[in-house]
């Protein structure tokens, strides 16, 4: 009976001991969380509005490997910053992430048509070449992926890879 009650006693002890190590709460979502991220976050908190400010913070979370957190962040936010165009084209890599080869097609086209001039005098306002040139690449490996049936490049790695070398074969200059 005493040798039951010492083991008794040490397994108290012993989960005591693993409740104060902390080992039991949950992992952070993000791995790191530094505090240039805490600063984003509190950024976008305080000036919501704010498409600069949400779009960093939507490629932070990006560059963290959580395309699920960009895409609720773009997604919930106000307009001012849904129709910002290099809000959109981040967007649509977050869409990439996820999976979502059709919608992010959607979204870049939309990139495309919104920086795409009137009047022949540049990209409009908010859209610089490299930001097209960037949506036009993108937007021919989707176009590819999705002909070919490829929604998440990371569930079929090959047929991602034969996606984009098709969509960067041949180069495409176009002189006005």
């Amino acid at each position: 009976m005493r040798a039951w009650v010492c083991g008794v006693a040490v397994t108290i002890g012993v989960a005591a001991l693993w409740v104060l190590s902390g080992t039991q709460h949950s992992a952070s979502l993000l791995a790191a969380t530094t505090e240039t991220l805490r600063s984003l976050e509190a950024g976008v908190a305080a000036h919501p509005d704010n498409p600069e400010a949400t779009r960093k913070l939507a490629q932070a979370y990006l560059d963290a490997r959580q395309p699920g957190l960009a895409r609720v962040l773009l997604d919930a936010a106000p307009d001012t910053v849904k129709t910002n165009i290099r809000a959109r084209h981040v967007l649509a890599r977050a869409l990439l992430d996820e999976g979502r080869s059709d919608l992010a097609l959607d979204v870049e086209n939309g990139v495309i048509a919104a920086c795409r001039p009137f009047d022949g005098d540049g990209p409009t306002p908010g859209c610089d070449t490299v930001l097209l040139a960037s949506a036009v690449r993108r937007t021919s490996i989707l176009r590819e992926m999705v002909s070919m049936g490829v929604m998440d490049a990371l569930a079929r790695p090959e047929a991602s890879l034969v996606a984009y070398q098709n969509a960067t074969r041949e180069a495409r200059i176009r002189v006005e």
